[in-house]
């Protein structure tokens, strides 16, 4: 555990050096691992556990006294286990907020009664206790970096003397030295699973530069080797003590110009390390400079003869380095027409490229195709565009010419050689760097690819295709007059064609496209940004444009002065920046401050434009656009408001034009999700705007603003906001829109927010929504009716509207969908059918229905919010039906598996499975079934809980439970009675009833009565003999009179 906490946590300075464990999902990990570790040591080693620490383990809790019940002695704020050590001391000591533990079995029994924070307890236990073994075992045996000599001495300890103690620790430590492996081997998968730079990367990168590596002038490194040579099953050549901390391995490299230097290469990137130590085989791991995105970046800042020798390099790159897999696939497919004659595309593929015969460039060419390095080299600004032409053309000689490797040679479809050359690499981007396209967004990895086999399937590509093919010389000429002429006849295709955008892609025009962006021609860059916009719609061209860099030019551009330039910049962003990747692109070359830079303008609110103020709303437009697409991603939320985009966005969303308030109202209804934004759009008077446009006729509008109203109206606040504002007129009014579904979907989900204040219910009764919501139950999507019934459930709570239901013919609707599988709408239906049932002729309807026995169903489903809805629905349907005893007893099993749901975790599920027990013991046959249960003992075991929703209802169960048999007894029996007088001290009034009922009725047992004594139950009541609640003032005033019986008794036996 000390290695594991030492090597693979991950710490966080703190003041004078001492450290804290960062939140974060490795942390997570290894403390929810130590935990269950601990929690099951007392079990499954009763005679380790029962081992007294050398020195107690002692950290500042959060716990309070309360939570420990049987087995400990509370004494005001001092709490002590009745178990001791052999020197009379307590295992367990909480004294004021430090406790100090001696034991596995007590540090077991803790974590137990910590519950819900049992996680903050770990935490704290560790960061105060950085080498536990220390002090579980002794300073002998703490953790220490190189060779770890304890195991050995404490065998040679075992062998030379008979000492049980020696033996224990013996066990212990093997105990814990398991765990130790664990917990780095958990680490290192976790890491392993998130890496920006991986060992295959890392390894491509530094053979290509090896290949260009050697004695000789005009070479851009004298050497660059690693400092092992051995290789470990994943890639990675760091030792595994360094793979942790996400370490791939280390080089030296021999620059001609500095000195030798040492680097690390990690997933995070590369950076400058402390080069060897003298005198041992090792080196100083530590990070001496900053951390590069690679090896060549890293160069490039280092030595200026490395980025002078490069830019001399004629070399051209394929594409992506693709698995091995991938290269076998393509050489299958190339057998297979490896007899047939050339396609003519080839011959056209050829006069399109420029005649180079150097044998020099033919030797690089076949080094480069074994290699197949990154598209991204082209991004480092080394090579030249004319070596591009050179080296394309070589290399189509090569692979003509070989009858090895015939990797891009065309099959009998016509499909162009670079697009089955480019097919693999765009699965092994898709499948590889792309895993975790979506963030919010809808794309997937089988749609992007879904192009591509449809583009196979096509034998005769349409003309459009040669067309664009033809172009191609033209727009890599190489003069300006001819490229934009060029640009200017490929944007008279139809581009928003598919076969347009792949023809484009393959054959290389992509790459011209965006290095025309990196030009000073303003009408190259203009053109090209045209036909960019435009393809970019394509799910593969849009990563592609990412993989070749396309994005960080793009947000160089956003500073140009030309107007027309940055909003097409934006717009092109805005259409790329739909997967997860891009948008964290933009965000970290500046790209979001760049953005919210563009919203500023003097003309909002103008309503008559100049031609200048209308230039300046359009880059506002194309602003809000990109913005909208980038909001998508949590971490561009963030940046948006930290650039000052808020009070911008406030601003343009007081205008009148739909074009700019459409993506405005689009990026903060993405944004709403996010506390910040909620409260900033509720004091920036950002609601008053939103309600304003739900009246405008604009669809699309009108969609985002009753979204955002959605997101928003969590706060209530911001629903009386809604309403002072005169917005649920118009919200009730857009019901009538059907036929549109994603602007029914976000309607009724502002509906069902807003209806969570009673005011607003009012109001909606008054506009005749809760007839509309009712007619709409049907043949809806599923995403709708989610909401038409959580709005429904939240309409019922009001006597009127459950009425109105009732006679809209709702009921029976609602319990059909009882029937259904999605887990959202399964909780708002549950809620909306109990809401109903608190009318006897709503209930009678839904008996008739079975919808009673649907509910008790629900109670199997494994979603805990489904469990907790169907309890709490099933509480009023037995206390409104005529025949509840009975009706109850019908379902079989049916009390059997509520019972069984007292050993749930989640605490929604508890309360509400309590409030059913409550009714379901109104009636002596249930309450003897569930009393064979064995439902006693379950509720004494939850009596040790903080949260007041489950206290009350928990008593209110032991209250009626307590009317059946020797129940009253067995509640004593179990240890739930001194809780019970815990609850007392609760602030919540509904508490402090249930628990004087409960008390009330233990107190009819002499034993409880004298536990209650104990615990000191007679103050707390005293207090509430006085109070306004009569049902309280009765209780409190019945425990005590039967305390009081009980002594008298007492002393009359005694006395005489």
């Amino acid at each position: 555990m000390g290695a594991a906490l030492a090597r693979a946590a991950q710490w966080t300075a703190a003041g004078s050096g001492t450290g804290t464990l960062e939140i974060t999902p490795l942390n997570e990990s290894l403390l929810n691992q130590i935990i269950k570790f601990a929690e099951d040591f007392s079990t499954r080693h009763p005679q380790e556990a029962a081992f007294v620490f050398r020195e107690p383990l002692e950290w500042k809790t959060q716990l309070g006294c309360s939570v420990f019940g049987e087995g400990y002695d509370i004494n005001e704020a001092t709490v002590q286990s009745e178990a001791k050590g052999k020197d009379g001391q307590p295992l367990l000591l909480l004294t004021a907020s430090t406790l100090r533990v001696r034991s596995f079995d007590q540090l077991s029994r803790l974590l137990q009664i910590a519950m819900e924070k049992k996680l903050k307890e770990a935490q704290a236990c560790l960061e105060a206790n950085r080498d536990p073994i220390v002090k579980i075992l002794g300073p002998e045996y703490g953790t220490v970096e190189g060779d770890d000599m304890s195991m050995l001495h404490l065998l040679d300890k075992v062998k030379k003397d008979d000492d049980p103690e020696t033996e224990m620790k013996m066990k212990i430590i093997l105990l814990l030295h398991q765990l130790d492996l664990q917990l780095l081997n958990s680490s290192l998968k976790h890491i392993s699973q998130d890496v920006r730079l991986n060992p295959a990367a890392v390894n491509n990168e530094v053979n290509l530069l090896k290949n260009f590596s050697g004695k000789g002038e005009d070479t851009v490194l004298e050497s660059l080797e690693y400092t092992s040579d051995y290789t470990f099953s994943n890639g990675c050549r760091a030792p595994p003590w360094r793979q942790v901390h996400g370490e791939i391995c280390y080089l030296v490299i021999k620059p001609h110009d500095t000195d030798p230097l040492y680097i690390t290469c990690s997933t995070a990137g590369v950076f400058l390390n402390g080069g060897q130590l003298k005198g041992k085989d090792d080196i100083d791991y530590e990070r001496k400079s900053d951390v590069y995105k690679d090896i060549v970046t890293f160069l490039r800042e280092r030595s200026p003869r490395f980025v002078e020798n490069m830019a001399k390099q004629e070399y051209f790159f394929f594409k992506e380095p693709t698995y091995e897999k991938n290269y076998q696939r393509m050489e299958v497919v190339d057998s297979k027409v490896s007899g047939q004659s050339q396609n003519p595309y080839d011959f056209t593929e050829k006069n399109v490229c420029e005649k180079v015969k150097s044998s020099t460039a033919r030797r690089r060419t076949i080094d480069k195709k074994k290699l197949e390095p990154s598209m991204k080299w082209k991004n480092t600004g080394l090579s030249a565009s004319h070596s591009d032409k050179a080296e394309k053309k070589h290399a189509e000689e090569e692979e003509r010419s070989s009858t090895v490797s015939r990797k891009i040679k065309k099959p009998a479809s016509g499909v162009s050689s670079e697009s089955v050359k480019i097919q693999p690499a765009s699965k092994c981007k898709t499948s590889g760097r792309f895993e975790d396209v979506s963030e919010s967004s809808s794309e997937t990895e089988e749609d992007e690819e879904q192009p591509v086999r449809r583009q196979e399937g096509n034998t005769d590509l349409p003309s459009e295709y040669w067309g664009i093919q033809k172009l191609a010389k033209y727009l890599k000429g190489g003069n300006p007059t001819a490229t934009v002429i060029a640009l200017c006849s490929m944007r008279d295709f139809n581009l928003a064609q598919e076969t347009c955008q792949l023809a484009i892609r393959d054959i290389g025009c992509l790459e011209v496209l965006i290095n025309l962006l990196d030009t000073e021609e303003i009408k190259c860059q203009i053109g090209s940004l045209k036909i960019l916009k435009e393809i970019s719609q394509n799910t593969l061209i849009r990563h592609a444009i990412a993989d070749l860099g396309g994005l960080e030019i793009m947000v160089k551009i956003l500073d140009s002065p030309d107007k027309d330039l940055k909003c097409l910049a934006a717009e092109t962003i805005a259409n790329v920046a739909r997967f997860k990747q891009a948008r964290r692109t933009v965000r970290q070359h500046g790209g979001i401050k760049r953005l919210v830079g563009l919203l500023e303008c003097n003309s909002v609110g103008s309503t008559s434009l100049t031609s200048y103020q209308a230039k300046d709303t359009e880059i506002a437009r194309c602003g809000a656009l990109a913005l909208w697409s980038c909001s998508k991603s949590t971490k561009n939320k963030e940046a948006i408001r930290k650039a000052g985009g808020i009070p911008l966005l406030a601003r343009w969303l007081k205008c009148s034009h739909a074009n700019i308030l459409t993506p405005v109202v689009g990026t903060l209804q993405e944004c709403a999700s996010e506390p910040s934004y909620r409260l900033a759009i509720r004091t920036e008077g950002m609601i008053e705007n939103l309600v304003k446009n739900l009246s405008r006729e604009h669809e699309e509008l009108q969609m985002h603003c009753a979204s955002a109203i959605f997101k928003c109206a969590e706060d209530k606040e911001t629903r009386d906001l809604v309403r002072q504002h005169g917005g649920l007129e118009p919200l009730s009014v857009l019901l009538g829109n059907s036929e549109n579904k994603q602007l029914l979907a976000a309607v009724t989900g502002a509906i069902w927010k807003c209806a969570i204040s009673g005011e607003n219910v009012s109001k909606f009764r008054e506009c005749k929504a809760v007839e509309a919501l009712v007619g709409l139950l049907t043949d809806q999507p599923e995403e709708v009716l989610v909401n038409i019934v959580g709005a429904l459930a939240e309409c019922c709570q009001e006597p009127i509207n459950r009425t109105t239901v009732r006679k809209c013919g709702g009921i029976p609707t609602l319990v059909k969908l009882l029937t259904g599988t999605d887990q959202a709408l399964l909780v708002n239906v549950t809620k909306a059918v109990g809401a109903c049932a608190t009318e006897p002729e709503n209930m009678m309807i839904i008996d008739r229905l079975d919808g009673v026995r649907l509910l008790w169903s629900l109670l199997k489903n494994p979603n805990p919010d489904v469990q907790a809805s169907a309890a709490w629905a099933i509480c009023p349907c037995i206390a409104n039906a005529k025949d509840a005893g009975e009706m109850v007893r019908s379902f079989v099993g049916g009390l059997e598996l509520i019972v069984n749901l007292l050993k749930s975790k989640n605490k929604e599920v508890l309360a509400s499975v309590c409030a059913a027990i409550t009714n379901i013991a109104k009636d002596e046959e249930n309450l003897a079934v569930i009393t064979d249960h064995g439902v006693v003992p379950l509720l004494s075991k939850l009596a040790n809980t903080n949260n007041d929703k489950l206290r009350r209802h928990l008593a209110e169960a032991i209250s009626n439970c307590c009317m059946w048999g020797s129940n009253r007894i067995t509640f004593g029996q179990t240890k739930a009675v001194a809780p019970l007088v815990r609850y007392l001290k609760s602030k919540d009034p509904s508490v402090h009833r249930a628990t004087a009922q409960a008390l009330y009725q233990l107190s009819e047992d002499p034993n409880n009565c004298i536990t209650m004594h104990e615990n000191g139950v007679v103050k707390l009541l005293l207090a509430m003999v006085g109070s306004t609640d009569e049902t309280l003032q009765e209780a409190a005033a019945g425990c005590i009179a039967n305390i009081r019986r009980l002594a008298l008794a007492t002393e009359k036996a005694k006395y005489g």
